[in-house]
């Protein structure tokens, strides 16, 4: 792993290693992918302005999140599938994100659940929920993650209607992977993932297993999913869940500013500015731009998480300079789950610290409290007149 000089490097080992259905799953975005692509490019226009001559030798990234004390502004995010990246992929990047002082949130749709993932770590973990049809089994998986000790609730807001991922309609996404003669060969070509799989606790999704008589059945189980998710989905749930949850609740999927207005009146502790990834709605904006005037209007009343595009700690610098408190990664780690496992995860966050480190110093700020819009420089396309 100590060869990974960056994201990218753990994405094309990632890419070596894991079946392409589980691979595509975990990269690619909605339909056309316009926005997968905004969030990376809207990044890269945000210029950092250089400062010299200033004395780093005691600078700090330490801060907090949620009132946590944790080294560097940086959570890990839900993925679902986490567990097909390689066998007991949830509990490996938890371990690796305790191991480094920061936040892990395990999802509804992983494969190992929530009371696996308790069982094998040390420390309290942030849960993801899916607000489904069945809101009793709703109450039950909040209740159950409360009894595991997840110190907060991540409400993802912006799937109440999945966008279509063209790639695993093409690859025919299933969970564990349907018999086919492709799949067979990828997979025949992949023993090193293979075996983990194979030693891993769970072959499905954890957090559904025992739920659903007689859904033993993948496919049946994976049509249930589907017809789960709740068009419905509406602010009173939102209540109704911060009604029977008793810890930290973050929203998750805020990209307009209205919207963060009404997450602050529900009584939410963070918001995440996130377009999930480029994977909902294609044609969205990316979220970088879309955070400024969210932390503007809200900041001062809720803490603002953001996070879709982030691959860099450069990335991490931009959005802390408009507004944010810290970010929330996925792909950035999950492709170091799929590249060397634990390891993968460690080197993933080892990579952004040091990144974002350097970064801050060349930039000339000694903590996190200094970083300002006064980070970025102005382009040329600024000073010009309109």
């Amino acid at each position: 792993m100590k060869r990974m000089a960056c994201i990218e490097d753990l994405r094309e080992q990632a890419r070596r290693n894991v079946p392409k259905m589980f691979f595509d799953y975990a990269d690619a975005g909605s339909y056309n992918q316009e926005t997968l692509r905004a969030n990376r490019t809207d990044f890269e226009k945000l210029k950092l302005r250089q400062r010299i001559l200033v004395n780093m030798d005691k600078r700090t990234t330490a801060t907090t999140i949620l009132g946590e004390k944790v080294p560097v502004p940086l959570a890990l995010g839900p993925i679902g599938l986490g567990g097909m990246m390689h066998g007991d992929g949830e509990i490996l990047a938890c371990r690796a994100a305790q191991a480094a002082g920061i936040p892990y949130t395990l999802s509804t749709m992983s494969i190992n659940s929530i009371e696996d993932v308790a069982a094998a770590v040390d420390k309290p973990f942030w849960f993801q929920l899916y607000v489904m049809r069945d809101r009793g089994f709703i109450r039950e998986l909040i209740q159950r993650a409360a009894a595991a000790k997840c110190s907060a609730l991540m409400l993802t807001v912006d799937l109440q209607v999945l966008g279509q991922r063209h790639c695993d309609v093409r690859n025919g996404l299933t969970v564990p992977p349907e018999i086919r003669i492709k799949n067979v060969i990828d997979i025949m070509t992949k023993p090193l993932w293979a075996m983990s799989i194979l030693k891993g606790k769970r072959k499905t999704f954890g957090n559904l297993a025992g739920h659903v008589k007689g859904m033993e059945n993948v496919n049946s189980l994976a049509q249930w999913t589907a017809s789960q998710f709740d068009p419905t989905l509406n602010w009173k749930d939102v209540e109704w869940v911060k009604s029977i949850w008793p810890g930290k609740l973050i929203l998750k999927g805020i990209l307009d500013v209205d919207d963060a207005k009404i997450a602050v009146t529900t009584g939410a502790d963070a918001i995440s500015v996130s377009n999930h990834g480029g994977r909902q709605l294609d044609g969205a904006p990316s979220a970088i731009s879309a955070l400024p005037r969210i932390a503007d209007t809200v900041g001062s009343q809720v803490e603002v998480m953001m996070d879709s595009g982030v691959r860099t700690g450069g990335d991490m610098m931009r959005a802390l300079a408009l507004g944010a408190r810290s970010c929330i990664v996925g792909r950035s780690y999950i492709y170091g789950l799929g590249a060397g496992g634990q390891a993968g995860v460690a080197r993933a966050i080892e990579i952004l610290g040091k990144e974002f480190d350097t970064t801050m110093a060349l930039c000339g700020k000694t903590s996190i409290a200094e970083i300002g819009r006064d980070v970025l420089a102005e382009t040329e396309t600024q000073r010009r007149p309109q």
